[in-house]
C-alpha cells in the first residue's frame, strides 16, 4: 500500500516539476525505476560554481514521502565528496527533520542552495575558490564520459557537441591566421633582397664608370697641341 502511495506521488511530482521547473535544475526519474532520479546542478552565477553541471543521484524510500530519500552526487565539484551521501536536513542522515510535505522540487531548491553556501556537513569537503572554478570547467566533459548521464540527459550532451565544435573551429582559424603569416614573411623578406641587389648593383656600375680610362683621342689632342706650342719659338727664328 505505502509502495503504490509513493509511485502515484512521485508521479504526480514529476508531472509538476515538469510544468514548473526549478530554476537551474533539471531532474528526471530512471526509465527503469522510479525511486531512482537523476539531476543536474547548474552553478549559479557570481558563484565559484558558474558555468559547472553538476550530476547526481537522489534515491526513494519505498515509503516515501513518510521517509526522506538519499542524496549524492557524481561529478567533481569542490563542495561534496562524490558517490557519497550528502547530510542535509531533507535527506535520509536526518529523518528526524524531514517533512512529509516536502517535494522534490523542495528537495532539489534545498540542495542547490546548500551547494552554493560553505557550511560545513557530513559529506562536504574544503577546497579553495579557484578549485571550484577549474572543476566547473571541466564539469561538462566529465559528465559526458558517463553513459548514464549521456542516456538521462541528451540536451547537454549536444552542449557539450557544440561547444567542442565552437572551440575546434576557433582554434583551426587561428591556427590558418599564423600560416597565412608564416607563409607571407619569405616574400616580404624576398623582395626586400631584392631591392638590395639592385642598390648593390647600382654603385657597381658607378663605380665602373668611374674607372674608366682617359680616350685616345683627347690624348692625341693633347699631344698635338703641346708640339705647336714647343715649335712656336724655332718658327720665330
Amino acid at each position: 500500500m505505502a509502495e503504490k502511495l509513493c509511485i502515484k506521488r512521485l508521479q504526480k511530482e514529476y508531472r509538476a516539476l515538469c510544468k514548473e521547473p526549478v530554476s537551474h535544475v533539471v531532474a528526471r526519474p530512471s526509465p527503469n525505476d522510479i525511486l531512482e532520479w537523476h539531476y543536474v546542478l547548474e552553478g549559479s552565477e557570481g558563484t565559484p560554481f558558474a558555468g559547472g553541471y553538476y550530476y547526481g543521484k537522489i534515491k526513494f524510500s519505498p515509503e516515501y514521502p513518510y521517509k526522506p530519500p538519499g542524496i549524492s552526487m557524481t561529478t567533481p565539484n569542490g563542495r561534496f565528496m562524490t558517490q557519497k551521501k550528502i547530510c542535509l536536513s531533507m535527506s535520509d542522515f536526518h529523518p528526524e527533520s524531514w517533512n512529509p510535505m516536502w517535494s522534490i522540487s523542495s528537495i532539489l531548491t534545498g540542495l542547490l542552495s546548500f551547494m552554493m553556501d560553505s557550511s560545513p556537513t557530513t559529506g562536504s569537503v574544503n577546497t579553495t575558490t579557484a578549485e571550484k572554478q577549474r572543476l566547473a570547467k571541466s564539469s561538462l566533459s566529465f559528465n559526458c564520459k558517463n553513459a548514464t548521464f549521456r542516456k538521462m540527459f541528451p540536451e547537454y550532451v549536444e552542449m557539450y557537441n557544440q561547444q567542442q565544435l565552437s572551440e575546434q573551429v576557433a582554434f583551426d582559424k587561428v591556427a590558418s591566421e599564423e600560416s597565412n603569416d608564416k607563409s607571407s614573411s619569405p616574400v616580404s623578406e624576398n623582395n626586400s633582397t631584392r631591392v638590395d641587389i639592385k642598390k648593390v648593383d647600382g654603385l657597381k656600375d658607378v663605380r665602373k664608370n668611374k674607372k674608366q680610362p682617359f680616350p685616345t683621342w683627347m690624348m692625341l689632342l693633347l699631344f698635338s697641341i703641346f708640339g705647336v706650342v714647343m715649335a712656336l719659338p724655332l718658327l720665330q727664328l
